[in-house]
């Protein structure tokens, strides 16, 4: 069966310097597991091989989201970057695991990841990139072009403001995309209201979760 998606394939950022590489690949596992039950795909999330895994979305603001939410929920000891493609995917196998499948969509997704390790080699700033997105065909002219540059733009300036250290500000942020308010997250964190609203007003995401709200079409 052929369908349009949007595929998603992730990796680990140094992964080959983690010791306990087991442990690692547990928590990868649990991290996709629980960004399938907040945003399901067309195609759940699975690991591949190696440090790799990938799941499918119908839409190019889920594929975009979830890229975020597997980020937010293995930093800060694991850090991950992302390929999204779009375009046509052939399932010869759903059963198999991982999904026996190939098509120009992960085709776009394995040439967006490859621009992210080219990217990070450019300069000391540009290692901070971590996600980027090719559209596979049916090819769009100009007006797919300047969609693909709005879309890379969104996602260098998002994956900025992704905090990479702070485990509580990587909390915050991630409670925050997810739809929690503030005082739930104070809650949480054992801090004020006023204390949240700070962090995440420093760290940017009131921007980065309405920038992905708009995304999806919905009203800004």
């Amino acid at each position: 069966m052929t369908t349009h998606v949007f595929t998603v394939l992730g990796d680990l950022v140094a992964s080959k310097s983690h010791e306990r590489r087991g442990e690692v690949q547990d928590r990868v596992v649990a991290a996709l597991s629980e960004v399938d039950g907040m945003l399901p795909g067309v195609q759940p999330l699975e690991v591949t091989i190696g440090d790799e895994f990938q799941g499918a979305y119908g839409t190019l603001a889920d594929a975009v989201r979830a890229s975020l939410l597997i980020r937010l929920t293995l930093l800060p000891e694991v850090d991950s970057r992302f390929g999204i493609g779009s375009g046509p995917v052939t399932v010869f196998d759903a059963d198999r695991r991982p999904i026996s499948q190939d098509g120009p969509a992960w085709w776009a997704a394995r040439e967006a990841i490859d621009h992210v390790h080219r990217y990070q080699q450019r300069s000391a700033h540009a290692r901070g990139v971590r996600t980027w997105f090719v559209p596979g065909p049916p090819g769009g002219g100009e007006d797919a072009s300047v969609a693909q540059r709005f879309v890379n733009a969104h996602l260098l300036c998002r994956d900025a403001l992704v905090p990479r250290d702070d485990a509580r500000a990587v909390a915050l942020l991630r409670g925050w995309v997810l739809g929690r308010t503030q005082v739930e997250l104070a809650e949480e964190a054992g801090i004020s209201q006023s204390a949240v609203s700070q962090r995440l007003a420093r760290m940017g995401a009131f921007a980065v979760r309405d920038a992905a709200e708009l995304l999806a079409g919905e009203p800004a």
